[in-house]
């Protein structure tokens, strides 16, 4: 090596066996890195690890750190079986990771046909998750793609098969029942790995060319069902009040019937003891029932002067006949009897 002022530097060259060695430790030494790194991996508490060897299924491991043969002999497939996924129809939530959640053709894949031929727009999610990693890694190609369209398919069998009227009121939850059931048989049967928790309708309403038709019918429907409800409340609160009411009225008539036969029974044996006392003696008891009866009657026609038919003179006695509300009542003369 030389320096100067118009000389330039010159290196030594490296010898051409020992570049060769440097490059072969190099390489030695990043493929032990990569083997080192490579041979190791985690899986969460939520998810599983399912392993192949040469694409062939070894083992499935649980959470925490494993080791693993490198340079792909060994690859490893991360599942999370432990958490609650879902597809959405009809919509799409925003910062969604799995690109089957939601499609790009919502109105389309949301508008069904009815069974009595209308139309209707149809919202809703379905909740699923992975109960078997092996099946759902090897038994299909697209398990969650697959799972997408079965439920489209099977939740237009559902609506065609219900009124427009029971899909918008009240056939929601048995629209929900029938297609967990049918979607059930269907993803057990291909045994696509996957388990369906849940069907539920969201947002159900007809196609917005006929929402304003709709919402009238459905005020005209909701103040029937008041008037109904009016009506039965009216009923239920005047029924039973004439059914009270007949029920007094009853039992009223019934205690004059007792009462008024209680009287005759009455009158009967007073009559009949009155007919034995008029049988011994006549005259006594014809006599006494003049009496009592005209002291009954007599008190009742006001001021009254009874005259004995022998009497001659009829001014003395004049002055009684308007005796003065509070002086006590005259003394009847020898011939005067006064009731």
């Amino acid at each position: 090596m030389s320096f100067g002022t118009n000389n330039p530097i010159t290196i030594p060259s490296l010898d051409p066996g020992r570049r060769r060695s440097l490059i072969l430790v190099a390489a030695v030494g990043l493929l032990l890195l990569m083997g080192i790194t490579g041979s190791f991996y985690s899986v969460g508490p939520e998810s599983v690890a399912v392993v192949q060897r040469f694409g062939r299924y070894t083992h499935t491991s649980e959470a925490g750190l494993h080791f693993k043969f490198p340079f792909g002999i060994d690859t490893v497939s991360i599942l999370p079986v432990k958490r609650q996924l879902k597809l959405e129809f009809g919509f799409g939530s925003d910062g969604a990771t799995n690109p089957y959640q939601s499609s790009r053709e919502t109105e389309a894949e949301a508008d069904m046909v009815t069974g009595d031929l209308n139309a209707a727009h149809v919202e809703w999610v379905v909740q699923y998750e992975i109960n078997d990693p092996k099946a759902y890694l090897f038994n299909l190609r697209e398990p969650v793609a697959t799972l997408r369209d079965l439920s489209e398919s099977v939740m237009r069998e559902v609506v065609g098969d219900r009124t427009v009227d029971e899909v918008l009121t009240i056939g929601r939850q048995g629209i929900e029942t029938a297609a967990i059931e049918k979607l059930t048989e269907v993803v057990t049967t291909l045994d696509m790995g996957l388990r369906v928790q849940q069907v539920q309708l969201k947002n159900v309403h007809p196609p917005t060319a006929v929402q304003s038709s709709f919402d009238e019918v459905n005020r005209a429907q909701q103040e029937r069902e008041q008037m109904i409800n009016q009506a039965n409340g009216n009923y239920n609160r005047e029924v039973p009040k004439a059914r009270g009411e007949a029920e007094k009225d009853i039992q009223s008539a019934e205690g004059y019937a007792i009462e008024r036969v209680n009287e005759a029974e009455g009158d009967v044996a007073r009559f009949t003891a009155l007919l034995e006392q008029y049988e011994k003696a006549p005259d006594v008891t014809r006599q006494r029932i003049y009496l009592e009866t005209m002291s009954e009657l007599l008190p009742s026609l006001g001021g009254k002067i009874v005259i004995d038919e022998e009497a001659r003179q009829l001014l003395p006695l004049l002055n009684l006949a308007t005796p003065t509300p509070a002086s006590p009542t005259p003394r009847p003369s020898a011939n005067t009897r006064s009731y």
